[in-house]
């Protein structure tokens, strides 16, 4: 990961250093803290949001590969969801990677057939209203059907509500009234108060549910005679 970050920031600083090129440290820290009003928050939200339904491995591959919440994360949670894996867990870690993996693939293929090979015919002969029309409506169309994709899989109608309800406020209410940076803001706060709100007003039934299994298996163990347990301990001293 170190590696990759140092070459893909190496041609930049080269530049700066070896190459007679006008820049001043004074506009690239300026150009730096624009940059970081925008998005900065995203460098905290994104890795804390990601990291439980990922895990270690596909973290790694989702930040290399890009397109994470539109892609991958999705099909994440779809493969998870299909085998039953709790977040969190090795099983669903491996999901996860395996997931990251034939989305790249797919991706990677859809890419060279229909950019690579047919892209310039594909675009030759579309009309330019569909184009107008497409670019207007394409990033709404996608992530739309990704959002409809995971609340007809994950079946959490709870989350829902309160993710949609916390996200129409900040949009619709917080944002017009707040000064114009907020609006930079809306996405991370909209995801920090559904976390904290669903955490809150979860199910707590199967909770007390798997804690009351719990307690009874251990009081069931630990009140089992030793040699009841395994069923062979006179046996293997004769």
């Amino acid at each position: 990961m170190a590696a990759c970050l140092i070459l893909a920031t190496a041609v930049p600083f080269y530049l700066f250093f070896t190459v007679d090129v006008d820049v001043q440290v004074s506009q690239i820290v300026t150009a730096f803290i624009a940059v970081a009003a925008v998005y900065g928050v995203f460098w905290v939200v994104e890795p804390v949001t990601y990291f439980p339904i990922l895990g270690p491995a596909g973290m790694y591959q989702a930040f290399m590969i890009g397109n994470i919440a539109n892609k991958l994360l999705p099909s994440a949670i779809v493969a998870q969801s299909t085998i039953g894996a709790l977040p969190g867990t090795k099983k669903a870690s491996f999901a996860a990677t395996a997931a990251i993996c034939g989305a790249a693939v797919i991706h990677v293929v859809s890419m060279l057939v229909l950019v690579g090979l047919l892209g310039t015919w594909l675009v030759s002969i579309t009309p330019d209203e569909i184009t107008l029309i497409a670019q207007l409506y394409i990033l709404p169309a996608i992530l739309g059907g990704v959002t409809v994709q995971l609340i007809a899989t994950l079946k959490q109608v709870r989350a829902t509500i309160i993710a949609l309800v916390i996200s129409a406020v900040v949009i619709l209410a917080i944002v017009p009234v707040t000064p114009p940076i907020m609006k930079s803001f809306a996405v991370a706060i909209a995801v920090i108060a559904t976390i904290i709100a669903t955490w809150f007003l979860r199910d707590r039934t199967e909770e007390r549910r798997r804690a009351g299994a719990a307690a009874q298996g251990s009081a069931a163990g630990s009140s089992t005679p030793p040699g009841a347990a395994g069923g062979r301990d006179d046996d293997s001293t004769t």
